[in-house]
């Protein structure tokens, strides 16, 4: 109930529409009264006193009641209809922007299909109950009360009689409601596996197409979809027991109802036309009883759904994102303090981690895979915090200051280079809305993307395609980099920003990457030992602790760990120091 009541309250948002819609419900079920009034009029007056000039007027009532009530209900529906939407576009809205605010941590242990699957399903099933649901059992209870009063008017006697069935029904009803939650909460559940496994394989489409598994993926697929189909069977197969044993009941009150009226009738307890006017009335008392089906479907269903979408919105927010200290002057002097950070139920991927660098110092970090250089630029972005020690900037510690003013002053260029599947300009406009076009080309230029740029069918206005599918991964990555050269932010962090590069294309954007990272401090993660020779300190990490750190010069003099680092690496890569 506290989740139907918190579904209830986004109908406040919009009290005009629901009023005026609850107002249309109350005149059009109050209408359903017409037709068995006039059949009672038909036969106890028309009929019996033999008034044939009440014919016509009597008839012309029913039909104007009629076409009156299903005007309502058209107007109605229109109302409900735009209200739905309206919203279902709020909810999806608070939803995504809940989302925007979740740490990156959230998103590592739920899956991006499942996500959509939330917004883009759950959303309307939850609406679905405060419009469908919430609107018809409330109008569906109105027409009830409104025929049971009809009918107590008219027998008391034969109302008690009609409502027999009633106790039976409702402990049905009842319990099937109980009973298909949990059914409906694993088929909404197998769907959005299933919608997680779809898109994984549409994002992977071109690694199971190189590795020839379309058999294997398909089967996996296959397996999820029969999940889906067994899960939701399960609570068909319920429901072709459920209800035709409610609607057994109900119409076998027909039956008590006509025979206890006709025996009334013969005795001279009852009017004809009373009797009448019951079989008529008894069809607009049990219609409510009918849509219990179709409505507890949306209630539980609704209900499932909500409570996977309040779950993501009853997750605390990333923590200082837009609260903290906001420095109005950045020098750049980074320190990490004996850092140690683990990801969930893994080996610790830094280990008491000391390290300084100094406005406008390059510091490289170097070491084997998985030595925790990307994991260093994920604690300094606040992606993820610090199980121990701190960072501190200018002397502030890190979790003191706001997350989105210490990300505004950061320039990210990743080796996962992602465009979003828009036009390349709005691409570049995420790092600085105002941009000229003159900025923009100067950018792709010093990134040597501006001939690639400028060949493409629409230049600036190319669409980049689903992750930038229409380039190349080192036209990604240049594009990647002009984004960062756009923003000019006063501290970078390349995380093998040059790793899809050729030989030649890679010594232009070096040089474009010394001019940019000229005053300002930068950090360096490269495999790619010859790029990082001229940085002011290397750190040398393994298995996340420092080992060694110093100048180029200073630890090939060591012949350590990066020495031997700098053998491998140049006899995989022979090239020239840049």
């Amino acid at each position: 109930m506290s989740v139907l009541a918190r579904i209830l309250r986004h109908t406040y948002r919009f009290p005009l529409l629901s009023t005026l819609s609850l107002l249309l419900a109350v005149t059009c079920t109050a209408l359903v009264l017409v037709l068995p009034g006039v059949t009672l009029r038909f036969i106890d007056v028309i009929m019996a006193k033999h008034r044939p000039d009440l014919i016509l007027s009597t008839a012309a009532l029913g039909i104007g009641a009629i076409l009156a009530r299903q005007f309502l209900f058209t107007l109605r529906s229109y109302l409900n209809n735009g209200l739905e939407l309206k919203l279902t576009h709020l909810v999806r809205v608070e939803l995504y922007a809940k989302l925007q605010r979740l740490p990156v941590k959230w998103f590592d242990s739920n899956a991006s299909g499942e996500i959509m699957s939330r917004v883009a399903d759950d959303v309307p099933a939850m609406d679905r109950v405060m419009i469908e649901g919430v609107d018809q059992a409330l109008a569906a209870l109105l027409q009830f009360l409104i025929v049971m009063g009809f009918m107590l008017y008219h027998s008391w006697e034969l109302t008690l009689v009609t409502l027999l069935p009633l106790p039976f029904i409702g402990l049905i009803a009842s319990w099937w409601a109980r009973r298909s939650e949990p059914m409906w909460r694993a088929s909404s559940e197998a769907s959005s596996a299933l919608n997680a496994i779809l898109h994984d394989n549409l994002s992977g489409i071109r690694q199971i197409k190189a590795y020839t598994v379309e058999p294997k993926a398909l089967a996996t697929f296959d397996k999820a979809s029969r999940k889906v189909g067994e899960k939701h069977l399960t609570v068909m197969r319920g429901q072709a027991i459920v209800w035709p044993a409610v609607s057994f009941i109900a119409e076998s009150g027909i039956i008590l109802m006509v025979a206890f009226g006709a025996h009334w009738a013969l005795t001279g307890k009852l009017t004809p036309g009373v009797v009448i006017s019951f079989l008529v009335a008894w069809g607009f008392l049990f219609d409510p009883i009918s849509r219990i089906n179709p409505l507890s479907q949306i209630f539980t269903r609704g209900i499932v759904a909500a409570k996977r979408v309040f779950q993501i919105i009853d997750t605390p927010d990333e923590s200082h994102l837009t609260e903290g200290e906001r420095p109005a002057v950045f020098h750049g002097h980074v320190r990490f303090e004996k850092v140690c950070f683990h990801y969930a139920g893994d080996a610790p991927a830094i280990s008491d981690l000391s390290l300084e660098a100094k406005p406008g110092e390059t510091i490289a970090l170097v070491g084997a895979t998985g030595a925790g250089k990307s994991t260093v630029l994920n604690l300094f972005t606040r992606f993820y915090e610090p199980t121990a020690g701190r960072i501190l900037i200018d002397g502030i510690p890190l979790a003191d200051v706001s997350k989105e003013w210490l990300r505004d002053q950061l320039g990210y260029v990743t080796q996962e280079t992602f465009l979003f599947n828009t036009t390349l300009r709005e691409n570049l406009l995420l790092a600085k809305h105002d941009a000229t076009e003159a900025e923009l080309w100067a950018a792709l230029q010093a990134a040597n993307a501006a001939d690639f740029v400028r060949a493409s069918p629409d230049g600036l206005d190319t669409l980049a395609g689903e992750r930038g599918g229409r380039f190349s991964g080192g036209e990604k990555q240049r594009l990647s980099i002009a984004r960062a050269l756009l923003k000019n932010p006063p501290l970078l962090l390349l995380d093998e920003a040059t790793s899809a590069l050729d030989n030649r294309t890679e010594r232009l954007v070096q040089q474009a990457l010394e001019n940019l990272r000229a005053d300002r401090t930068c950090f360096v993660i490269a495999h790619r030992l010859s790029t990082v020779q001229q940085a002011d300190r290397i750190c040398v990490l393994d298995h996340g602790r420092l080992i060694e750190e110093g100048s180029h010069a200073e630890l090939i003099a060591r012949n350590g760990a990066y020495a031997r680092l700098c053998e491998a690496s140049f006899a995989l890569d022979p090239r020239p120091p840049a």
